[in-house]
């Protein structure tokens, strides 16, 4: 399933939030840099949906906000 996220680093808190069925808003504690918010993402994702970390992929959007992601 691929889903797209739209993500904010520095934030806060760390949450995800459902838009529709596949749009998501994230945001992230760590900062984007060295990939940090990109890993922080996936974990994220992992604990939303239930999964392995090992099954996400990011596809599209690496060192953007703009994200599609490969979930399963």
């Amino acid at each position: 399933m691929k889903i797209i996220i739209k993500v904010k680093p520095n934030s806060l808190d760390s949450c995800i939030i459902k838009k529709t069925d596949n749009e998501f808003f994230a945001q992230l504690k760590s900062p984007a840099e060295d990939n940090k918010a990109n890993i922080e993402l996936i974990k994220l994702i992992s604990k939303y949906f239930n999964i392995s970390a090992n099954k996400i992929k990011i596809k599209f959007g690496l060192k953007g906000r703009d994200k599609i992601v490969d979930v399963g």
